[in-house]
């Protein structure tokens, strides 16, 4: 009897707990199976997670389960010519001639020639483990890398210990979303952080929303404020010089205790440090003397003022930051931004007022600052060449008024917990407990050498990662400096790389140059045409995946519940599909490495395996869950129950800010070094790169696109995200497809209706936008919700593989517009600037599907 036979032949009517896996959030859900068949998906009405709701992407699970057209047998490339369109004469084969060829290659490779990739959230812990297992230096995320958290993640570690941050919805009176739709069913905890925001507005939680587009946020919120692409560090710059110059309006308390802002600035930069300790020095008013910063005599330490200490001149961060900020006045600001000047005027205004500054509140019997405002930022303000300044200046906002984990203001996921906290560094400063997924914290910079890993990350010492240097040292190793030169072996999962990174082309010439390339694929794909070995990935309904709601991202900060979650298959993998993770175990075992990826099982995820004993993956995952949770939480538990609920979150823990002692930083001295450190390195290799980022305050510099005057081409292309639509993960279902035709923007391309109408193109028209790096095609869609310098493009569609014929030829491929070019990666957060000009024009004969 076969595999289809034999599950039809069940007899059976169950609701089975899981998680879905939509979107990276893992929401509860429950599936119900009718004689071996998913007929239905509903939300898990007892997860603390999605609080009992699901969106659109969740229902539709049922359809990717089933898609006709998924992978459905190992298959070998027969022709060695390799293109976009080129037959690879695809051949079937066997999963032991597959798992064979690739572990001898495995066996044959050298570590630093062994390359993983991809963005599997589940499962991550499997990237870092085979890597190591194999002496494999880096696991390069792909797309996400290019424009996700580069001055995000980077910013929250400097400033909570924690990967991510959310507003607090339960006391936030004002949330500023800078180039993000978080709260709207987009980004991350999609589910959950919709439910919250909802309730918080029912009580009167005003939001605005400032972005080129307004979309699913600005839709709804109560402003929308239309910016000019890439000029966001700029506007949050002159809030902050209309709050410290102008207002008034700063926490003083928070800044004296909480962060760097009283610590002594010499005239080159750098603190002023105490002769014997090296600790440094800030000064006490009231004893009119210059003391370490963590000296218990301390009582007043002064923010402003000019002192003499150790023979030197100097004054406190805050001094000099209150200064450095006065460049930005309004009018400035304004034509930088097309911004009004009374608007951005009364925002800063009514951010100050709204934060209540010394106003507290009780909680569990616990008196703490009360701050109810919230700037939250993402990809929109931060894909940009200047990503870094426009983090830490949206950061600052939030700083300066005190609104840092506190009720009411902008909380880390989770920094503290029931088994971690934040560390205190060199110069007090906060460090994060765990970084988790292998990303660089900010603070301390990390080591400048020559590149020893293919995306050149050593050259970024501030930055969580490096990805759009991939393409470059890939294909020119020696340029670079990269001695064990380009990787041999590609393993990638849960990614689509040649279709979700920039300039597709050239990522397509880069993965070319690796003489095997194997894909864990759900269809085929743009980048299976590239692939040597394409492998059946199995669904995430048909697989094991533990405790993915990591808390530094995936579980809500503030008040709450720390639970765990499994998503466990429903169902038998269909066809001849296997979870990677699962056939990566199985791989370190044949290859001879099993031993070593159990050890870093062990030092990753605290385990005790024997790693003397081959273990299957549900023999893994079971003694995960005792050692984690005790002997009677072992799997068997987590697949009738689908989580556990340990206990109620502390004061501490959700409101962490009043309760640590290290600091965080206003003022960046550590950027001084990293960048000479940079300028030392890159000189050898050869570079000319722009490094005056690396400064210890944030200045605004414009992306290369804001000071291009090319004739013709004079409008901007942005990028947005739908609540329907994760990545490139959903486009081929056929139920989220039907919504996105029935949606007025999804597949077409939004133009401000005067922009339109003065270049001759009505509602519906056939259009061509063409940048530098290639031209797309689609149909407008004439509105006023889009800035008048602003043409956007929504989602990451477009698709041209054969293997994917519900998302073929459907909406634009944006990423075709985006160049990937050395000049255009922020040389301090690695961010590939996304600020694109483009010129607009009429394509008459083109017929695009709508």
């Amino acid at each position: 009897m076969s595999g289809t036979q034999e599950r039809l032949s069940r007899k059976d009517d169950v609701w089975i707990p899981t998680l879905c896996y939509g979107c990276y959030s893992s929401c509860g859900i429950k599936v119900r199976r009718v004689n071996g068949v998913v007929v239905d998906i509903m939300p898990d009405l007892d997860s603390p997670h999605n609080l009992g709701k699901m969106c659109a992407k969740g229902k539709a699970g049922i359809m990717s389960l089933y898609d006709p057209y998924r992978v459905k047998v190992p298959l070998r490339r027969t022709n060695p010519e390799k293109g976009r369109d080129v037959d690879p004469q695809w051949q079937a084969l066997s999963w032991e001639e597959a798992l064979t060829t690739i572990a001898e290659k495995l066996k044959d490779t050298p570590g630093s020639r062994i390359l993983t990739a991809g963005l599997d959230f589940q499962l991550t812990f499997m990237y870092a483990c085979f890597g190591a297992a194999f002496g494999a230096p880096v696991h390069w995320f792909g797309g996400s890398g290019y424009y996700c958290g580069n001055a995000l993640h980077s910013v929250t570690y400097l400033t909570t210990g924690a990967f991510y941050a959310e507003p607090d919805f339960d006391h936030c009176q004002l949330c500023l979303l800078f180039g993000t739709q978080l709260g709207f069913l987009i980004n991350t905890n999609a589910t959950p952080l919709a439910v919250r925001m909802a309730e918080a507005r029912a009580r009167g939680m005003k939001v605005v929303a400032i972005d080129p587009v307004c979309g699913q946020a600005g839709s709804k919120a109560d402003q929308w404020i239309p910016i000019r692409p890439g000029t966001d560090g700029a506007l949050a710059l002159a809030m902050l010089n209309l709050l410290l110059n102008h207002f008034g309006t700063y926490d003083i308390g928070f800044l004296k205790s909480y962060t760097n802002a009283p610590y002594l600035v010499s005239p080159d930069g750098h603190y002023v440090r105490d002769k014997e300790s090296g600790k440094p020095l800030l000064w006490d008013s009231k004893d009119g003397l210059a003391k370490p910063y963590n000296d218990p005599s301390l009582i007043d330490p002064a923010l402003e003022g000019e002192y003499q200490t150790q023979g030197q001149h100097c004054q406190p961060c805050f001094a000099l930051l209150k200064e450095h900020l006065k460049q930005y006045e309004i009018e400035k600001v304004s034509r930088i931004t097309t911004i009004p000047g009374q608007t951005i005027l009364d925002l800063a205004e009514e951010f100050g007022r709204t934060a209540h500054v010394g106003s507290t509140i009780v909680i569990d019997g616990k008196e703490l600052p009360y701050r109810p405002v919230a700037c939250a930022w993402n990809r929109g303000a931060i894909a940009h060449k200047n990503a870094m300044t426009t983090g830490l200046a949206i950061q600052f906002l939030n700083m300066v008024v005190g609104a840092i984990d506190v009720p009411g203001g902008l909380l880390g996921t989770n920094p503290v917990g029931p088994f971690w906290a934040p560390k205190e560094g060199p110069d007090g400063f906060i460090m994060p407990a765990d970084t988790q997924m292998a990303v660089n914290p900010a603070y301390p910079a990390q080591p400048v050498s020559r590149p020893a890993t293919v995306e050149a990350k050593e050259l970024f010492p501030v930055a969580p990662y490096a990805s759009p240097l991939f393409e470059h040292v890939s294909r020119e190793p020696e340029k670079f400096g990269l001695a064990s030169g380009g990787p041999e072996l590609l393993l990638r999962t849960h990614s689509n790389l040649v279709f979700a990174c920039a300039q597709p082309e050239g990522m397509a010439e880069s993965i070319k140059k690796i003489p095997m390339v194997v894909s864990f694929a759900h269809h085929m794909d743009e980048t299976t045409d590239y692939s040597d070995l394409v492998l059946p990935e199995a669904h995430y309904l048909e697989r094991l995946a533990p405790f993915p709601n990591r808390p530094n991202e995936h579980l809500v900060p503030g008040p709450g519940v720390w639970y765990w979650t499994v998503g466990q298959p429903v169902v038998e993998p269909s066809f001849e599909a296997r979870s990677w993770a699962e056939v990566f175990l199985e791989l370190a075992y044949r290859a001879g490495r099993g031993p070593d990826l159990i050890k870093m099982l062990n030092v990753i995820r605290g385990l005790k395996l024997d790693i003397a004993k081959e273990y299957s993956w549900e023999e893994i995952i079971d003694v995960w869950s005792r050692t984690w949770f005790g002997p009677e939480h072992d799997l068997a538990f987590f697949k009738e129950r689908g989580l556990l609920i340990t206990r109620k979150k502390k004061v501490e823990e959700a409101y962490p800010r009043p309760f640590l002692k290290p600091r965080i930083p206003i003022y960046l001295e550590h950027f001084i070094a990293a960048g000479e450190a940079v300028a030392k390195e890159t000189e050898k290799l050869g570079f000319s790169w722009d490094l005056s980022g690396y400064r210890p305050l944030p200045n605004w510099r414009p992306c290369p696109a804001n000071e291009e005057k090319e004739a013709g081409f004079d409008l901007y292309v942005v990028n947005y995200k739908l609540p329907f639509h994760s990545f490139s993960f959903t486009v081929q279902n056929p139920w989220l497809d039907e919504l996105s035709q029935r949606h007025p923007w999804a597949y077409h391309i939004l133009v401000n209706e005067e922009t339109a109408r003065a270049k001759g193109i009505g509602d519906g028209d056939s259009i061509c936008l063409e940048s530098s790096a290639g031209k797309v095609k689609g149909r407008a869609r004439l509105s006023q919700c889009v800035h008048p310098e602003v043409v956007a493009v929504a989602g990451t569609f477009g698709h041209w593989a054969a293997g994917m014929p519900v998302a073929r030829d459907k909406g634009v491929h944006f990423n075709t517009l985006v160049p990937n070019q050395l000049e255009k990666i922020d040389p301090v957060s690695a961010a590939l600037d996304c600020c694109i000009k483009v010129k607009i024009y009429p394509q008459p004969q083109y017929s695009a599907k709508p």
